[in-house]
């Protein structure tokens, strides 16, 4: 019954996130002829701006509430960028392949009333930069977020093109570790920790998950045990000094390792890995990262 019980609420836990950590469909934006991708809700943010955000349903579509779990805003907005300006062009329901421009254009006049002209909508409520993809994918956040070897940056003033660049996300030299792929840098961990022998003479066992942070410079420069975040829960589930010696054994173990340089936006950016290891009693790693 325990079992049973644990189980609903672990399927019920899953229903109310599902739509925070489910993946989400991007916006788009119409760039020298092509429609591509953009990873920056720009038309969310004004949402969030004029407080709007938290209705059921807003201007006809189903925002919120009701929405799809790779859709959680309810919305897709299409942006153009023209004569060195951003403009919002469309408003879509999520998934929706063939326009409905009279829909679209009802939904624009409705937010936006008279600042609707020639019917688009001049960004002006927006400064800052968004980046879009150039080349193969780098790293994905599982929901949202992805960035590219190569991008297009693109930076705006009051919904004014201010610059236009390209950038490059990832240094390949050659005497340091490939991390292209963001799924075998674990691996590369466990098997440089592997060399090591765990034996010790205190008989600290240093069986645990860590994380491991890649710093800007692709270098190792910090390991935690996310699972005890304070002194008291270090204090009540490890011997004294057993954590400390761990983190350290770790640290060490990694100290000779040199990654390439991973960026965002094209600048240098730390990278967290998780890894979880099992101590044999001959001293041996066994790799139990999922």
């Amino acid at each position: 019954m325990k079992k049973i019980f644990y189980s609903l609420l672990i399927i019920i836990s899953f229903l109310q996130n599902a739509n925070a950590s489910s993946p989400q469909v991007p916006d788009y934006i119409i760039f020298k002829g092509d429609t591509i991708p953009v990873y920056n809700l720009i038309l969310e943010k004004y949402f969030q701006k004029i407080e709007k955000s938290d209705k059921g349903s807003l201007f006809g579509l189903k925002f919120r509430e009701g929405g799809s779990f790779n859709c959680w805003r309810g919305y897709q907005a299409i942006y153009e960028i023209e004569n060195d300006s951003l403009f919002l062009k469309n408003i879509i329901d999520c998934g929706e392949r063939k326009i409905d421009q009279i829909a679209s254009e009802q939904r624009i006049k409705e937010i936006f009333s008279e600042n609707v002209k020639n019917g688009k909508v001049y960004i002006d409520w927006f400064s800052g930069e968004f980046s879009l993809r150039n080349g193969d994918l780098l790293r994905w956040d599982g929901v949202f977020h992805k960035t590219f070897e190569n991008e297009i940056l693109i930076k705006v003033k009051d919904g004014k093109i201010s610059n236009v660049s390209k950038i490059e996300n990832y240094i390949d030299e050659p005497n340091r570790i490939n991390r292209k792929y963001g799924d075998t840098i674990s691996k590369i961990i466990f098997n440089e920790l592997y060399k090591l022998n765990w034996n010790n003479k205190n008989d600290f066992d240093c069986s645990e998950l860590y994380l491991v942070t890649i710093g800007k410079n692709g270098e190792v420069s910090k390991v935690i045990m996310p699972e005890y975040q304070t002194k008291e829960e270090i204090n009540k589930f490890w011997d004294e000094g057993e954590y400390d010696y761990c983190i350290k054994a770790v640290l060490k173990g990694l100290f000779d390792l040199k990654f390439d340089i991973l960026k965002m936006n094209g600048k240098p950016i730390e990278e967290i890995v998780y890894l979880e290891i099992w101590v044999e009693d001959d001293g041996k790693l066994e790799n139990w990262t999922d």
